[in-house]
């Protein structure tokens, strides 16, 4: 006896498989100027477990601007006397997301344009060589596509508000990637069309992500005829 479709898609969904988040907080908001000030990793199994847990303090090895230690708590002082050189920081971060991704292990990341990117980045300025990220799972855009007539914000802390997840910590890394992990995790059981295998889904935020940076650009133009958003993802182009 065959199992009904709907069965079918939702064993074969990434989120009945292990998965991986990452998450960055940095010295500012431009990612491509940005850099790391600490990150995380945590690698689950198919039902959520903890298999794996990285965390990275980096000396980013130039001022943190006041307004990013108000985010995440890290002044400058504190970086420069605990954390790890950033190359090595960066060495680390890309290994171990390298790994997940020859593996075929999907990695989350709330706003993955912003953390790729700085990623990115950072390999180029240290010589580092960073992994092609695919594939990537953003719940940030699958929310903008799925639900995209819901008002208010959809920031990580609006969206733990809206779908219930725990957020303790706001905006220190660890805490961040916990958060994304739950949000992924309600936004497949509660949309089917975010229940595929994560190499198609990535695909599929692809071409998401473009046109909702078309959409707001358009809005945006309505005041600012030069306004202009970026629609590459998972990561701008260098």
């Amino acid at each position: 006896m065959s199992q009904p479709a709907d069965s079918v898609l939702t064993m074969n969904s990434w989120h009945m498989h292990p998965r991986a988040a990452f998450d960055l907080e940095t010295t500012g908001r431009d990612p491509l100027t940005a850099r790391i000030v600490t990150a995380s990793i945590i690698l689950v199994d198919g039902r959520g477990g903890i298999l794996e847990h990285h965390e990275w303090l980096a000396d980013p090895g130039v001022d943190i601007p006041a307004e990013a230690t108000a985010v995440h708590g890290i002044a400058t002082g504190t970086a420069r006397t605990h954390g790890a050189p950033a190359a090595q920081v960066v060495h680390q971060i890309a290994g171990v997301l390298g790994g997940y991704f020859r593996g075929k292990i999907p990695v989350l990341a709330f706003n993955a344009r912003y953390d790729f990117t700085v990623l990115a980045q950072e390999g180029l300025r240290h010589g580092v060589l960073t992994p092609n990220p695919f594939p990537v799972l953003d719940p940030y855009v699958m929310d903008k596509h799925a639900d995209r007539y819901r008002p208010g914000k959809r920031t990580l802390t609006a969206m733990c508000g809206h779908y219930g997840v725990l957020l303790e910590n706001a905006h220190t890394s660890a805490a961040d990637v916990m958060a994304t992990l739950g949000v992924a995790a309600v936004l497949a059981e509660r949309f089917q069309q975010l229940r595929r295998p994560a190499p198609e889904l990535h695909e599929h935020q692809v071409t998401w992500a473009l046109r909702q940076a078309q959409s707001f650009e358009a809005y945006l133009r309505r005041q600012d005829p030069d306004a202009v958003v970026e629609g590459s993802w998972p990561a701008i182009a260098s």
